[in-house]
């Protein structure tokens, strides 16, 4: 038997369009769209939208659910982690399955697989990151590909850890040129961020605010000029995650006037916070250490900019949450020691609605940035991220007019603090499907524990 939903009276917002339109759902995928009123179509459920929106469900295409980072892990599990998501209106994640130093790509996809499955409330893909390239390594690029685990990430920071050289950045680059992945890079120059970091604590700079400094701007923009002249020589496309500075923006700018296949995400993060939190008195400071750093407050125009003009194409969260008692205060004393990460899988949607209605950007680049691009540029276009006959049915029924203020009281996220307490925003997620099935009804969460499940991706769709 058929199970009908019928989403009635809601204006459905898509990156191209903007429609009062009625939505059939069945089963697990969108059937129809009709001119409201107009079609009298049976249904075991009906949802009253009138004054909402009617919105694809979030790709985050960033995430580290269980990451192991500085001697702990990430606070949010594959549960907790995508419960949180679908409360804010994501309904699939791509997390990182990460590749140790010594082992395979495999050993680390299998252990993520093993992580997620069974656990997840939305979907989830992964991207595989690459800590050590060899020629077994480019082998298994190949193999990943086929089972649709489509982007691979490397690291120009962490020495020691996760880094990769420029040798071995190009020959994974020219493998994923001959077999169509997507290099994504976290570009920071982290040989000359250590000698930094080392002469601050011996200066006796140990508070958080000296993470922010140490990791300058410049090193971040010398570091994203490097990946693209290197992806530019082996002829493959490049994905900079978490872009931070404006001098960075401006490298991503001028290559992609090139006419280079470069692309470029940020997080809200970057747009709504500064190193004023940072320099937040009584370690409070260490809640919000995160790399790339947070920027000086004239970077966020710029980074809005970039996503008006398209020079940035996405925002994802970079979620990898660590709780302010017993894991950010690992790094008391040593700013060096406190775990990379902020929480905000579930704010995403919240805040770039709070920037609609703020003026930076208009509805449909709100979803363009958030559902569609992400979902095309990670090969699950159009399968997620618009509303249209044959997608999945992940969508949000959105309250644009309700009024909210985020705190870690009454936030989902496994973690002990909100980056964003106190932020009052307008829009809320009001019920939320994922393949046709609520996980959020009504402000309850109905979801459960394996609903989502593995999403295979194809290759990059959004290449030029």
């Amino acid at each position: 038997m058929t199970r009908r939903t019928v989403i009635r009276g809601g204006l459905v917002i898509t990156a191209s369009d903007e429609i009062h339109a009625d939505v059939l759902v069945e089963d697990t995928r969108i059937a129809a769209l009709a001119t409201p009123g107009s079609q009298s179509w049976s249904a075991d459920r009906t949802i009253d939208a009138t004054g909402k929106y009617v919105i694809p469900g979030g790709v985050d295409a960033h995430t580290h659910m269980e990451l192991p980072f500085g001697g702990t892990f990430a606070s949010d599990t594959f549960e907790t982690g995508t419960r949180a998501a679908a409360w804010g209106g994501t309904t699939t994640i791509v997390d990182f399955a990460v590749q140790s130093v010594g082992h395979s790509l495999r050993e680390g996809l299998d252990a993520w697989h093993a992580k997620a499955e069974g656990n997840c409330a939305i979907d989830y893909g992964f991207h595989m990151i690459v800590s050590d390239v060899n020629q077994e390594t480019l082998k298994e690029m190949d193999l990943l590909i086929e089972e649709g685990v489509t982007s691979f990430k490397q690291f120009m920071a962490y020495p020691g850890v996760f880094y990769s050289d420029d040798g071995q950045i190009l020959r994974a680059m020219q493998r994923s040129a001959e077999n169509g992945g997507l290099i994504m890079m976290h570009a920071e120059n982290g040989i000359a961020i250590d000698v930094l970091v080392e002469q601050a604590l011996a200066r006796g700079e140990t508070d958080p605010r000296y993470h922010g400094e140490v990791r300058k701007a410049l090193l971040e923009a010398e570091a994203t000029h490097r990946a693209i002249r290197l992806a530019q020589v082996a002829g493959a496309p490049l994905y900079v995650v978490h872009v931070s500075a404006m001098e960075a923006v401006a490298e991503l700018a001028r290559a992609r006037d090139e006419g280079l296949n470069v692309f470029g995400e940020t997080c809200p993060q970057y747009l709504f916070l500064s190193t004023d939190n940072l320099a937040e008195p009584d370690f409070e400071g260490a809640k919000y250490v995160c790399s790339t750093p947070l920027r000086p407050r004239e970077h966020q125009e710029r980074l809005w900019r970039g996503l008006r003009t398209n020079d940035l194409q996405v925002v994802s969260t970079d979620h990898c949450p660590f709780c302010f008692v017993g894991q950010k205060e690992l790094g008391r004393g040593d700013f060096s020691k406190i775990p990379n990460g902020l929480p905000g899988v579930e704010n995403r949607m919240d805040l770039l609605h709070q920037a609609v209605v703020d003026g930076h950007i208009s509805r449909r680049r709100w979803i363009e940035i958030a559902c569609a691009t992400p979902a095309r540029m990670f090969g699950l276009y159009p399968q997620k991220g618009t509303i249209a006959p044959g997608a999945d049915a992940d969508v949000v029924i959105y309250d644009p007019h309700a009024e909210q203020v985020l705190s870690a009281r009454t936030h989902h996220m496994n973690v002990d603090y909100s980056a964003y307490e106190g932020t009052r925003v307008t829009g809320r997620v009001e019920t939320v499907l994922s393949r046709g099935e609520p996980v959020i009804d009504q402000r309850a969460y109905t979801g459960r524990a394996g609903h989502g499940v593995f999403t295979p991706r194809s290759t990059c769709q959004y290449l030029t």
